[in-house]
């Protein structure tokens, strides 16, 4: 298994992301998409985030990470999109005829966890792992 290591934690926290320009304009092609690209992988590295794979299409960004157990996906997203949409408008000024108001992504995401464990796999060795007493969803070992 490809476990990462923190100061105290092993973990492997795995995300799909895809994230919309807004108005859906189709305006990742050419030199945009390779920048977006490279600005997404710049900011990755920056905060320990593994890119496993992505996809830049012209209006949506598909991509799938391994990150640090102390970053939650909301921040994730907020630190992706918001460097890259300031640094295209910075580099491509002419975005900002198309993109009135500095936002250059729509606002929300699509995020799902990604792993080699099911919950179900979970859920039966915490309840085989010693006979509970308590209730039925949070036993405690004697």
């Amino acid at each position: 298994m490809d476990y990462r290591y923190g100061s105290h934690t092993v973990y492997k926290i795995e995300y799909h992301f895809v994230f919309v320009t807004k108005y859906r304009y189709h305006v990742l092609k050419g030199d945009i998409g390779y920048k977006v690209r490279d600005l997404i992988k710049q900011t990755c590295d920056m905060h320990e985030i593994e890119i496993k794979k992505g996809s830049v299409s012209p209006n949506h960004i598909h991509i799938f990470v391994s990150a640090p157990a102390n970053i939650a996906p909301s921040e994730i997203m907020r630190r992706i999109k918001g460097r890259s949409s300031r640094k295209l408008f910075e580099t491509f000024p002419e975005l900002k005829k198309k993109y009135w108001g500095q936002h250059f992504w729509a606002r929300g995401y699509f995020c799902v966890t990604a792993g080699e464990v099911t919950r179900e796999m979970i859920m039966n060795y915490i309840e085989h792992h010693f006979e509970p007493k308590g209730d039925n969803d949070f036993g405690i070992e004697s």
